[in-house]
Parts: C-alpha cells; structure tokens; sequence
C-alpha cells in the first residue's frame, strides 16, 4: 500500500537523482502490493544508502537525525517508561521523558496506527527521531543490558525452586542445571552472546562470576569492553557455563579443576573454531572462549609491513635453511606472522609440518601437530619425529627451554628451514635468550638467519580518520628527531568515532617490526657474547629500524595514532628529545667552561613542561667520536674528541664542538657523571656556529640507552635541579 508520505519520498529521491524513475518504479509497484513500506524496500534491497535515506526523510518529515550512535543516551525515567518488550516489539529506543511528552528514537518512521498504539500502551504523547536501525539495536542493548529479552524469558519460564542460586551464594543441584542448560531459551542466550561477540569482530568472550554479578566481556583490537547485562544474569551463570561446557564436550560435573576444550559452531557464512578455557574462582568458573574464524586467508600484505619489510620478509622466508625467530610478548601477533609467512610458501613441492600449542587456524597442505603434554608430546619430541617425514620448512609454535632450542638448530644446519617464536622484548634480546639457555653462540651465528620483533597496534578507521590538531607541536618534533626528519609539521591523524567503529576510532590491527638481520658484523658481535645493547647499537647504525622508528613512519602513514605507538613500545625506547632551547646569545663557550659545573636550571622554562624529560642547564664532561660510513676514506681516522655540555636531559644533550659535525651523523658518546659514566649512540639533530672562532654548538638525541640507564640518568637531572 503506497501511503503520502511513500510518494513524497520517492519524488524527493528522483529529484536528488538518487535513484532514476525507472529505477524506483519496480520498488514502488512490490510497496503497493505488500505491507511494507518504500523505504523498507529501498533499505532492504540497499538500492540507497540507509543514511542517505534517513536524512533525506528527516528532511522531508521535518524530524532531527541523530548521526552518531554516541549521541543515543536516555534518561532513566523513559526507560523505565517504556518496558522492555514494548521496546523490542516496536524497536524503538526511549530517549527522554517531559512530563506527559516522550522522545524516542526509531530506524523508520512509524506509522499512525504503529503510533497510537504505543500511546495507548504508554499512556503519553510521543516524539520521534530517526537514527540508524544498527545503532537504536545498540542502544536498545545498552539501555535495557544484553539479551534481556532472552534473560528475562528464562526467569518468567523457571519456576522459583528450579532456578540457579546467584553467584556468591552456593551451588544449585547439577541435575537440574544439566536439564536447564539444555533448555531452547538458555541455548539461545549462548548462541547470542557468541552471535554478539562475532558481530563486534571479538577475538575473545570472557564471562567472569563475581559476588553477586557476572561480568560479560569482549576483546575487540586488544581491548576489553563491557558489556551491559541484566543483575538477573547471574543467577543463570550454571546453566550458561554448563551449556558452553556440553558445546566444547567438557565435564559439567568438574567445577573444581581447570578444564580447557573446543567447539565448532557455524555464524552466518563463517565457522568459528572456538577454544573453551575454564578456571576455578571463589564465585564459580571463570571462562574465556577464544574465536578463530577456519577460514581465514592470511597475507603478508595485510600485516602491515612495508615496501621495503616485504621484500627482506620474501628474501628470509625463500631461503633453503636456517632459522627465523619471531619475538614479542604473548599476544603481539607472532602466531599470525608465522602463518602468513606458511602461506606464501605453501606449494605443492614443498613439505611443510608445524608443531604448535595450540593449533590455532588449520592450513590447507600442511600438516600440523598438537602438543599435548599429558602424553608427552612436547616440542622436543615432536621435532625429533618430525624430521621422519621428510620436510622441507618447519614451524615450532615456541623454543622454550635448551631440548627444544638444540634440536631446532640441529634441523636448521643439516639444510632446513624453521620457523619459531621467543618471548623477548626486541629482537636483540633473542640471542640473549638463546645464549642463557645454553646455546652456545657460534651455533647461534650459524644457525639464525634473523630475529624478527613485533608488537600489535590498533588502526584507524578509515570511516571517520581526521586530522589530529591536538598533538602537541613539541612530540611531532621528537618524532621528527627520532627520524632524523627536519621539518615537523607533517600531519597526524586519529579516529573520531563512528557507528562503524562503534565509537572506538580504530578498526582492526596492524603489526610494527623490528628486523635484525645477522650479517657478518653481528654474528661477530653474536661469537663475542655480545649484549643485546651493544647488537643493537650496531644494527641501528646499519640502518635496522626500531619498534618506535616504525612505528612512527606508521603515524606519519595515517595508518594509526600516536598513543598507540608510545603504549606499544613503552619497554622499547623512549621518545627522541627535542633540539634543545638556544642558549643566551652573549654567553661564551669559554665562560661556559669556567662556570663548571655551578649553572642549574631552577624552573623550567616556558614551554617545557610539554616535555618528556626535565633539561638540567649543566656542564658535564663529554667525549664523542663520528662513527664515518665504512666507504670514507678517513674511517680508520675517527678519534675521540673532548667538549663540555650545555644542557642533558635523559633524551639527549647539547655540547661546544670545535668543528662542524654533519646533522644526521652518528656519535659514540661517553658521559661522565658523578661516580659513573654512560656509553651510548647519538644522532645529531642540528649544528649552529656561536662565534667567529669557528666553535659550533651541537643538539644530539640518544639513540640506544636502555629503560634503566635513561631512567638513571632522568633521576640524576632530577636531583640535580632541585
């Protein structure tokens, strides 16, 4: 049936040009033969976009559009105006109540008859404004808690006596907690929390039993987010836990001893491979059902490495022996890499067999083993047995002790490719780790074609990425300095929040890397027992890039925010400094010298407290030496100079230098501080000459201190200044 406002609406999307007449007249012939309404039609067959529609009607009806979903909030009193089934029934979100008036919020316009019919069950007058029918489903959910509907089915249905205690105050009888969880309306709250978890792109469901309430969390890009549940959820915890339970065929009966299992459920087009984890807590078992979709495709292109990464990543992974190592802490994407780096090398001629725990995605063509400890099958053993079967790369899901560790190198040297993981924070420390656990270094050098580091972090939406004009000018120039950039006013971007990205302003994850190389400078550095700050001193004057490094060149890409990158590497690196403030213009490097070492700063000066590091106005004695590039012809004939500081901080320091040192040249420079001295690489930021006597004042930015001497050095600057 065509009503008025149909025709309006279809005038008005031909006159747009929208949709041509022809176009819309089938769509318009199926509405006055059904109940449905044209723009009903239009949405369904997404002939228009929803939005564009909406706001082509809040135009025509004179309505007000709510365009982020951020800006659907209720009072309480019109929620507790509108019940529960009155707003699933009609899917309208209560908004605001004003005496007799109520607001709400709808993804199509009612109706009259729809319209008094919700008068008459609310007893009041009523307003509409439209939003989108994704986001007034949110809200709904946020106002009312998640799967209230089905919750409250099940307590209306459970008679008093058969329903679960709440959490906290004791257990009901297993048998009827088996037969509840068997039950049509319990299956179905599983079936919506996993439905929920899918739809929000979770990678992990945590339910978590706490006195007297239950907690319901999703992991969505790495972070946990609430969500909102009826206080009646938890006395449906049982029979919940026990559903789950009887889907990854566990122990209902065993609520005493972790218990860990596995289900395959299948999600509109896609299966999920569900890994079901219980513990015991005080208030009932706490579970985590981790999600892998089966039939995910993995690239090397969409990790998130560059041009230039690819092509080092295509040459390591196509070598015929030797070993790459993926370092990170749990949960940095190391499984993810190695998967990616199987699948571009996943052919028919080769064979490839991997031993992980667990199994995470199953690949097409590769045969996978899974640790199972109970029965000693551990890394060791299934490495020993896999050489057996004639493979051509390997995948060992972690090296975690020296067994693992000599038989991976053992089946690197006699002509085979191994791919690995370790738990280290860069790639440096990998041959620190191997070295500790009893491998010895020349083996290390032999063996290791690279050590990889990795860290995850979330990307921007492109829905909604917009220009940052909050990030303070002093941190893009410490961004500039740690690349050795000149110029800083490059732009930023961030995620303003949208109803794609359910106002987050990131959708899904990108990798940053470390990749260390061992070429014949660090495998001598490897057989020296080296530390790993030294192996990494070394790497980053060839021009290996640090997690920090790339992930900035990922920021200056658009690709993510700078809070991302400073939370991802906070163990790595701290922020280069900025070129330090001028000193006065009348003040002599000679009466610099003689005022050693008395000049202290007492305040900061203005602008300073945008800083990473408080700056000491201090003399300290410093030597330096220019690393030259091997092809100079004076590289042999670098010495140590000797100059006195203008300024430290534990970002870098300014010094008078009686010649003129290129800015971007690297310097080896050795502190001395009261009682210690500390050694590091430095980038020259900029150079300036002071006077006629050719005396140049020099900024440089530490390059590779570690957390704990950067740290040491702050406090001394601290102490100093007080």
């Amino acid at each position: 049936m065509i009503t008025k406002s149909d025709t309006l609406l279809a005038k008005v999307l031909v006159d747009k040009g929208y949709l041509s007449t022809e176009a819309l007249r089938p769509t318009l012939d199926e509405a006055a033969k059904s109940k449905d309404s044209l723009f009903a039609l239009l949405v369904k067959k997404e002939a228009v976009p929803e939005e564009r529609l909406l706001r082509t009607l809040a135009e025509l009806l004179r309505l007000p559009f709510i365009e982020q979903a951020a800006d659907l909030k209720a009072e309480p009193s019109a929620i507790e105006k509108v019940p529960l089934k009155v707003a699933e029934y009609y899917k309208i979100a209560p908004l605001r109540l004003d005496k007799r008036k109520l607001t709400i919020a709808v993804s199509a316009p009612l109706d009259l008859r729809t319209q008094d019919d919700i008068r008459a069950h609310l007893g009041c007058e009523i307003e509409i404004e439209l939003a989108r029918e994704k986001d007034v489903a949110e809200a709904i959910k946020r106002f009312y808690g998640f799967a209230a509907g089905t919750i409250g089915e099940i307590m209306a249905q459970a008679p008093a006596s058969s329903s679960a205690a709440p959490v906290g105050e004791g257990y009901e009888k297993i048998e009827n907690i088996e037969k509840l969880a068997g039950d049509a309306s319990v299956a179905r709250l599983v079936n919506q929390i996993i439905l929920e978890a899918y739809r929000k792109r979770a990678t992990d469901i945590h339910i978590e039993p706490y006195r007297g309430k239950v907690k319901l969390r999703y992991r969505i890009d790495g972070i946990l987010y609430n969500a909102n549940v009826q206080p009646e959820m938890s006395r449906l915890i049982l029979p919940i836990l026990s559903r789950i339970k009887i889907m990854s065929n566990l122990n209902i009966v065993e609520r005493r001893l972790p218990q860990d299992g596995r289900a395959i459920v299948k999600v509109e087009d896609t299966q999920l491979d569900l890994r079901v984890s219980s513990i015991p807590t005080p208030y009932g078992e706490s579970v985590v059902i981790r999600m892998l979709p089966m039939n995910r495709v993995f690239s090397l292109e969409q990790l998130g490495l560059s041009a230039e990464q690819l092509q080092t990543f295509e040459t390591l992974i196509n070598k015929p022996h030797g070993i790459i190592f993926i370092t990170g802490p749990t949960g940095s994407g190391k499984s993810t890499t190695l998967y990616a780096c199987l699948n571009r090398i996943n052919t028919d001629e080769r064979k490839i067999i991997t031993i992980e725990d667990p199994v995470e995605y199953e690949m097409d063509g590769v045969t996978q083993i899974q640790v199972v400890q109970s029965i000693g099958l551990d890394f060791a053993k299934g490495l020993r047995s896999m050489l057996r079967h004639d493979p051509d790369v390997m995948m060992v899901g972690e090296v975690r002790d020296l067994e693992t560790a000599e038989m991976a190198i053992r089946v690197a040297l006699t002509g085979h490719l191994v791919f690995s993981t370790l738990h280290t924070n860069d790639a440096a420390s990998g041959i620190t780790r191997l070295v500790d656990i009893g491998i010895q270094p020349y083996l290390v050098a032999s063996s290791v074609e690279a050590f990889i580091a990795q860290r995850l972090v979330r990307r921007i939406c492109p829905e909604c990425k917009e220009e940052d004009p909050t990030l303070a000018p002093q941190l893009k120039a410490e961004i500039a300095a740690e690349l050795g950039m000149r110029k800083s006013d490059f732009p930023v971007y961030r995620g303003r929040g949208c109803h794609n990205c359910n106002n987050t302003g990131f959708w899904g994850r990108l990798a940053i890397y470390e990749l260390l190389l061992l070429n014949e400078k660090i495998q001598d550095l490897v057989m020296k027992k080296a530390a790993a700050s030294d192996v990494k001193r070394e790497a980053v004057f060839q021009g290996m890039r640090t997690l920090r490094q790339d992930g900035w060149l990922k920021v200056l890409g658009g690709l993510t925010t700078v809070a991302e990158i400073l939370e991802a590497t906070q163990g790595d690196q701290e922020t280069a400094p900025l070129p330090p403030e001028e000193p006065p213009a009348d003040e002599t490097p000679k009466e610099r010298a003689a005022a050693r070492p008395a000049a202290k700063s007492q305040e900061p000066k203005k602008g300073e407290e945008g800083r990473v590091f408080m700056r000491l106005n201090h003399t300290v004695n410093v030597h330096y030496k220019i690393i030259r590039p091997p092809q100079a012809a004076d590289a042999e004939d670098a010495a140590e100079e000797y100059a006195v500081t203008r300024n430290i901080s534990a970002g870098g320091l300014v010094f008078v230098a009686q010649e003129k040192i290129p800015v971007g040249a690297i310097l080896e420079i050795r502190l001395e501080l009261p009682g210690d001295e500390i050694e590091c690489l430095a980038r020259v930021l900029r150079q300036k000459e002071i006077d006629s006597r050719k005396f140049y004042e020099v900024a440089v930015c530490f390059l590779d201190l570690s957390t704990a001497v950067r740290s040491k050095l702050d406090k001394f600057v601290l102490k100093e200044t007080k």
